[in-house]
Protein backbone atom coordinates (compact mmCIF):
# COMPACT_ATOMS: atom_id res chain seq x y z
CA UNK A 1 0.00 0.00 0.00
CA UNK A 2 1.44 3.36 -1.07
CA UNK A 3 1.81 5.86 1.76
CA UNK A 4 0.76 9.46 1.29
CA UNK A 5 3.85 11.75 1.24
CA UNK A 6 4.41 13.70 4.45
CA UNK A 7 4.27 17.11 2.72
CA UNK A 8 0.80 16.33 1.33
CA UNK A 9 -0.41 15.23 4.78
CA UNK A 10 1.01 18.42 6.27
CA UNK A 11 -0.77 20.52 3.64
CA UNK A 12 -4.09 18.76 4.26
CA UNK A 13 -3.66 19.17 8.01
CA UNK A 14 -2.95 22.90 7.62
CA UNK A 15 -5.98 23.39 5.38
CA UNK A 16 -8.26 21.51 7.79
CA UNK A 17 -7.04 23.27 10.93
CA UNK A 18 -7.17 26.77 9.42
CA UNK A 19 -10.58 26.19 7.80
CA UNK A 20 -12.11 24.95 11.06
CA UNK A 21 -10.43 27.76 13.01
CA UNK A 22 -11.55 30.54 10.69
CA UNK A 23 -15.16 29.30 10.47
CA UNK A 24 -15.33 28.92 14.26
CA UNK A 25 -13.83 32.39 14.75
CA UNK A 26 -16.32 33.89 12.30
CA UNK A 27 -19.25 32.27 14.13
CA UNK A 28 -18.07 33.46 17.55
CA UNK A 29 -17.25 36.91 16.22
CA UNK A 30 -20.99 37.34 15.65
CA UNK A 31 -21.53 36.38 19.31
CA UNK A 32 -18.67 38.64 20.47
CA UNK A 33 -20.02 41.57 18.48
CA UNK A 34 -23.50 41.20 19.95
CA UNK A 35 -22.10 41.02 23.49
CA UNK A 36 -19.67 43.93 23.00
CA UNK A 37 -22.30 46.15 21.41
CA UNK A 38 -24.64 45.29 24.30
CA UNK A 39 -21.89 46.26 26.76
CA UNK A 40 -21.29 49.56 24.92
CA UNK A 41 -25.06 50.30 24.86
CA UNK A 42 -25.64 49.21 28.50
CA UNK A 43 -27.77 46.13 27.81
CA UNK A 44 -27.21 42.38 28.16
CA UNK A 45 -27.04 40.81 24.70
CA UNK A 46 -27.45 37.04 24.06
CA UNK A 47 -27.07 35.13 27.34
CA UNK A 48 -29.72 32.36 27.34
CA UNK A 49 -28.45 29.57 25.04
CA UNK A 50 -25.75 27.64 26.89
CA UNK A 51 -23.49 28.98 29.66
CA UNK A 52 -23.06 32.76 29.23
CA UNK A 53 -24.83 32.42 25.87
CA UNK A 54 -21.86 30.62 24.29
CA UNK A 55 -24.09 28.27 22.26
CA UNK A 56 -25.88 31.19 20.57
CA UNK A 57 -23.90 30.74 17.29
CA UNK A 58 -25.12 27.13 17.11
CA UNK A 59 -28.71 28.27 17.69
CA UNK A 60 -28.31 30.87 14.93
CA UNK A 61 -26.97 28.21 12.55
CA UNK A 62 -29.92 25.89 13.23
CA UNK A 63 -32.34 28.79 12.69
CA UNK A 64 -30.75 29.68 9.32
CA UNK A 65 -30.73 26.05 8.16
CA UNK A 66 -34.41 25.67 9.09
CA UNK A 67 -35.56 28.76 7.18
CA UNK A 68 -37.08 28.52 3.71
CA UNK A 69 -34.60 28.97 0.85
CA UNK A 70 -36.47 31.57 -1.21
CA UNK A 71 -35.64 33.02 -4.65
CA UNK A 72 -37.77 35.90 -6.01
CA UNK A 73 -39.93 34.66 -8.91
CA UNK A 74 -38.67 37.40 -11.24
CA UNK A 75 -35.03 37.04 -10.14
CA UNK A 76 -32.19 35.37 -12.02
CA UNK A 77 -32.13 31.99 -10.28
CA UNK A 78 -28.56 30.87 -11.07
CA UNK A 79 -26.91 34.22 -10.34
CA UNK A 80 -29.03 34.52 -7.19
CA UNK A 81 -27.68 31.19 -5.94
CA UNK A 82 -24.08 31.93 -7.03
CA UNK A 83 -23.69 35.36 -5.40
CA UNK A 84 -23.38 34.25 -1.72
CA UNK A 85 -20.61 31.79 -2.62
CA UNK A 86 -18.72 34.53 -4.49
CA UNK A 87 -18.93 36.70 -1.38
CA UNK A 88 -17.60 34.05 1.03
CA UNK A 89 -15.16 31.85 -0.92
CA UNK A 90 -12.59 34.55 -1.93
CA UNK A 91 -12.24 35.58 1.72
CA UNK A 92 -11.60 31.97 2.78
CA UNK A 93 -9.10 31.39 -0.04
CA UNK A 94 -7.23 34.59 0.81
CA UNK A 95 -6.37 33.23 4.26
CA UNK A 96 -4.32 30.50 2.56
CA UNK A 97 -1.75 33.20 1.79
CA UNK A 98 -1.33 34.45 5.36
CA UNK A 99 1.65 33.23 7.45
CA UNK A 100 0.15 32.61 10.89
CA UNK A 101 3.35 31.59 12.68
CA UNK A 102 7.02 30.70 12.45
CA UNK A 103 7.98 27.42 10.69
CA UNK A 104 7.80 24.41 13.03
CA UNK A 105 9.55 21.03 13.04
CA UNK A 106 7.07 18.19 12.45
CA UNK A 107 8.57 14.69 12.63
CA UNK A 108 11.90 15.92 11.31
CA UNK A 109 10.33 18.01 8.53
CA UNK A 110 10.14 21.82 8.68
CA UNK A 111 6.53 22.87 8.08
CA UNK A 112 5.53 26.46 7.30
CA UNK A 113 2.42 27.66 9.11
CA UNK A 114 1.13 29.00 5.82
CA UNK A 115 -0.89 26.96 3.35
CA UNK A 116 0.79 28.41 0.27
CA UNK A 117 3.75 30.79 0.07
CA UNK A 118 3.55 32.35 -3.40
CA UNK A 119 6.11 34.77 -4.76
CA UNK A 120 3.16 36.95 -5.88
CA UNK A 121 1.17 36.57 -2.67
CA UNK A 122 0.30 40.26 -2.26
CA UNK A 123 -0.86 40.51 -5.88
CA UNK A 124 -3.07 37.42 -5.47
CA UNK A 125 -4.61 38.98 -2.34
CA UNK A 126 -5.53 42.09 -4.35
CA UNK A 127 -6.95 39.90 -7.14
CA UNK A 128 -9.10 37.86 -4.73
CA UNK A 129 -10.39 41.00 -3.01
CA UNK A 130 -11.57 42.30 -6.38
CA UNK A 131 -13.48 39.05 -7.06
CA UNK A 132 -15.51 39.55 -3.87
CA UNK A 133 -17.05 42.64 -5.51
CA UNK A 134 -19.00 40.34 -7.83
CA UNK A 135 -20.83 38.72 -4.92
CA UNK A 136 -22.29 42.10 -3.94
CA UNK A 137 -23.05 43.07 -7.55
CA UNK A 138 -24.69 39.78 -8.53
CA UNK A 139 -26.66 39.52 -5.29
CA UNK A 140 -28.36 42.87 -5.90
CA UNK A 141 -28.80 42.44 -9.65
CA UNK A 142 -30.18 38.87 -9.53
CA UNK A 143 -32.74 39.73 -6.81
CA UNK A 144 -34.74 41.98 -9.17
CA UNK A 145 -35.46 44.36 -6.29
CA UNK A 146 -34.90 48.11 -6.36
CA UNK A 147 -33.56 48.17 -2.79
CA UNK A 148 -31.14 45.31 -3.45
CA UNK A 149 -30.04 46.88 -6.74
CA UNK A 150 -29.35 50.24 -5.11
CA UNK A 151 -27.34 48.46 -2.41
CA UNK A 152 -25.28 46.56 -4.99
CA UNK A 153 -24.58 49.75 -6.99
CA UNK A 154 -23.41 51.48 -3.83
CA UNK A 155 -21.33 48.42 -2.95
CA UNK A 156 -19.66 48.32 -6.37
CA UNK A 157 -18.72 51.99 -6.26
CA UNK A 158 -17.50 51.74 -2.67
CA UNK A 159 -15.42 48.58 -3.07
CA UNK A 160 -13.80 49.68 -6.34
CA UNK A 161 -12.99 53.12 -4.88
CA UNK A 162 -11.39 51.84 -1.70
CA UNK A 163 -9.55 48.97 -3.41
CA UNK A 164 -7.50 51.64 -5.15
CA UNK A 165 -6.41 53.35 -1.94
CA UNK A 166 -5.84 49.96 -0.28
CA UNK A 167 -3.56 48.80 -3.09
CA UNK A 168 -1.64 52.09 -3.16
CA UNK A 169 -1.13 51.98 0.63
CA UNK A 170 0.70 48.64 0.22
CA UNK A 171 3.21 49.94 -2.33
CA UNK A 172 5.50 51.43 0.39
CA UNK A 173 5.38 48.04 2.19
CA UNK A 174 6.64 46.34 -0.97
CA UNK A 175 9.32 49.01 -1.36
CA UNK A 176 10.54 48.45 2.20
CA UNK A 177 10.43 44.65 2.06
CA UNK A 178 11.62 44.50 -1.60
CA UNK A 179 9.23 41.61 -2.16
CA UNK A 180 5.53 40.80 -2.70
CA UNK A 181 5.89 37.40 -0.99
CA UNK A 182 4.05 37.61 2.33
CA UNK A 183 6.54 35.48 4.26
CA UNK A 184 9.38 37.80 3.19
CA UNK A 185 7.33 40.87 4.17
CA UNK A 186 6.97 39.37 7.67
CA UNK A 187 10.69 38.47 7.81
CA UNK A 188 11.61 42.06 6.88
CA UNK A 189 9.87 43.21 10.08
CA UNK A 190 11.92 41.01 12.43
CA UNK A 191 13.61 44.13 13.82
CA UNK A 192 11.18 47.03 13.34
CA UNK A 193 7.53 46.76 12.34
CA UNK A 194 6.56 48.67 9.19
CA UNK A 195 3.94 50.72 11.09
CA UNK A 196 6.91 52.65 12.56
CA UNK A 197 8.10 53.67 9.09
CA UNK A 198 4.65 53.90 7.49
CA UNK A 199 2.00 55.18 9.96
CA UNK A 200 0.18 57.03 7.16
CA UNK A 201 0.08 53.92 4.94
CA UNK A 202 -1.26 51.94 7.90
CA UNK A 203 -4.03 54.48 8.53
CA UNK A 204 -5.01 54.49 4.84
CA UNK A 205 -5.01 50.67 4.76
CA UNK A 206 -7.10 50.52 7.95
CA UNK A 207 -9.76 52.88 6.59
CA UNK A 208 -9.76 51.03 3.26
CA UNK A 209 -10.30 47.59 4.81
CA UNK A 210 -13.11 49.05 6.93
CA UNK A 211 -14.77 50.09 3.68
CA UNK A 212 -13.95 46.72 2.06
CA UNK A 213 -15.69 44.93 4.94
CA UNK A 214 -18.71 47.25 4.55
CA UNK A 215 -18.58 48.10 8.23
CA UNK A 216 -19.87 51.24 9.95
CA UNK A 217 -19.13 54.04 9.13
CA UNK A 218 -18.91 52.57 5.59
CA UNK A 219 -21.97 50.30 5.57
CA UNK A 220 -23.75 52.14 2.72
CA UNK A 221 -24.35 48.89 0.70
CA UNK A 222 -26.62 47.68 3.54
CA UNK A 223 -27.91 50.88 5.19
CA UNK A 224 -30.87 49.32 7.03
CA UNK A 225 -32.55 52.69 7.57
CA UNK A 226 -32.57 53.48 3.85
CA UNK A 227 -32.45 50.22 1.88
CA UNK A 228 -34.02 47.67 4.26
CA UNK A 229 -30.84 45.52 4.09
CA UNK A 230 -29.27 46.51 0.79
CA UNK A 231 -27.86 43.97 -1.62
CA UNK A 232 -28.99 40.92 0.39
CA UNK A 233 -32.55 42.11 1.13
CA UNK A 234 -34.16 39.20 -0.75
CA UNK A 235 -31.94 36.47 0.71
CA UNK A 236 -33.06 34.07 3.44
CA UNK A 237 -31.83 30.95 5.18
CA UNK A 238 -28.28 29.78 4.74
CA UNK A 239 -27.71 31.89 1.61
CA UNK A 240 -28.16 34.98 3.75
CA UNK A 241 -25.93 33.24 6.29
CA UNK A 242 -23.15 32.93 3.67
CA UNK A 243 -23.20 36.70 3.11
CA UNK A 244 -23.18 37.20 6.87
CA UNK A 245 -20.38 34.72 7.59
CA UNK A 246 -18.40 35.98 4.56
CA UNK A 247 -18.36 39.47 6.09
CA UNK A 248 -16.94 38.21 9.38
CA UNK A 249 -14.41 35.94 7.65
CA UNK A 250 -13.33 39.01 5.68
CA UNK A 251 -12.80 40.92 8.93
CA UNK A 252 -10.56 38.14 10.26
CA UNK A 253 -8.63 37.81 7.00
CA UNK A 254 -8.09 41.55 6.53
CA UNK A 255 -7.12 41.89 10.19
CA UNK A 256 -4.55 39.12 9.68
CA UNK A 257 -3.23 40.83 6.55
CA UNK A 258 -3.00 44.20 8.34
CA UNK A 259 -0.94 42.45 11.02
CA UNK A 260 1.21 40.84 8.31
CA UNK A 261 1.87 44.07 6.41
CA UNK A 262 2.31 46.55 9.25
CA UNK A 263 2.51 44.88 12.69
CA UNK A 264 5.25 42.32 12.10
CA UNK A 265 2.95 39.33 11.48
CA UNK A 266 3.78 36.64 14.02
CA UNK A 267 6.83 38.46 15.43
CA UNK A 268 6.72 39.39 19.12
CA UNK A 269 8.51 38.77 22.44
CA UNK A 270 7.84 36.06 25.06
CA UNK A 271 4.64 34.57 23.64
CA UNK A 272 4.56 31.87 20.90
CA UNK A 273 4.37 33.27 17.33
CA UNK A 274 0.87 31.87 16.65
CA UNK A 275 -0.41 33.54 19.81
CA UNK A 276 1.06 36.89 18.75
CA UNK A 277 -0.55 36.62 15.32
CA UNK A 278 -3.92 35.68 16.85
CA UNK A 279 -3.84 38.58 19.33
CA UNK A 280 -2.98 41.10 16.62
CA UNK A 281 -5.72 39.79 14.32
CA UNK A 282 -8.37 39.77 17.05
CA UNK A 283 -7.39 43.30 18.08
CA UNK A 284 -8.48 44.49 14.63
CA UNK A 285 -11.76 42.59 15.01
CA UNK A 286 -12.34 44.31 18.36
CA UNK A 287 -11.56 47.69 16.78
CA UNK A 288 -14.11 47.08 14.00
CA UNK A 289 -16.80 46.18 16.55
CA UNK A 290 -15.92 49.16 18.74
CA UNK A 291 -16.22 51.54 15.76
CA UNK A 292 -19.62 50.06 14.90
CA UNK A 293 -20.88 50.91 18.36
CA UNK A 294 -19.35 54.39 18.29
CA UNK A 295 -19.53 56.09 14.88
CA UNK A 296 -22.50 57.15 12.72
CA UNK A 297 -22.81 56.18 9.07
CA UNK A 298 -21.27 58.53 6.50
CA UNK A 299 -23.35 60.09 3.75
CA UNK A 300 -22.64 58.69 0.32
CA UNK A 301 -20.96 61.89 -0.93
CA UNK A 302 -18.74 61.89 2.18
CA UNK A 303 -17.80 58.26 1.49
CA UNK A 304 -16.70 59.05 -2.08
CA UNK A 305 -14.98 62.27 -1.03
CA UNK A 306 -12.90 60.47 1.58
CA UNK A 307 -11.83 57.74 -0.84
CA UNK A 308 -11.07 59.72 -3.99
CA UNK A 309 -10.11 63.19 -2.71
CA UNK A 310 -8.25 62.29 0.48
CA UNK A 311 -7.03 58.70 0.82
CA UNK A 312 -5.94 58.13 -2.79
CA UNK A 313 -3.93 61.40 -3.13
CA UNK A 314 -2.36 60.82 0.30
CA UNK A 315 -1.37 57.28 -0.71
CA UNK A 316 0.27 58.59 -3.91
CA UNK A 317 2.17 61.29 -2.00
CA UNK A 318 3.28 58.67 0.53
CA UNK A 319 4.68 56.48 -2.27
CA UNK A 320 6.73 59.42 -3.61
CA UNK A 321 8.05 60.36 -0.16
CA UNK A 322 8.97 56.73 0.59
CA UNK A 323 10.79 56.40 -2.75
CA UNK A 324 12.71 59.64 -2.07
CA UNK A 325 13.64 58.47 1.46
CA UNK A 326 14.86 55.08 0.21
CA UNK A 327 16.88 56.79 -2.54
CA UNK A 328 18.61 59.09 -0.05
CA UNK A 329 19.18 56.19 2.30
CA UNK A 330 20.93 54.34 -0.54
Amino acid sequence: MTMVPLHILAALLKVSVILVAILTLAAYMVFAERRLLAWIQDRKGPNRVGPFGLLQPLADLIKLLAKEDFCPPAGDKWLFYLAPAMAAIPAIVTFALVPVGAPVDLFGTVVDLQIVDLNVGLLLFLALSSIAVYGVALGGWASNSKYALLGSIRGLAQLISYELSMGLSLVPVVMLARSVRLSEIVSAQAGVWFIVYQPLAFLIFLLSILAECKRIPFDLPEAEGELVAGFHTEYSGMRFGLFFVGEYINIIVLGGLASTFFLGGWHGPLLPPVVWFTLKTLSFAFLFIWLRGTLPRLRYDQLMHLGWKLLTPLALVNILVTAWWLYLKG
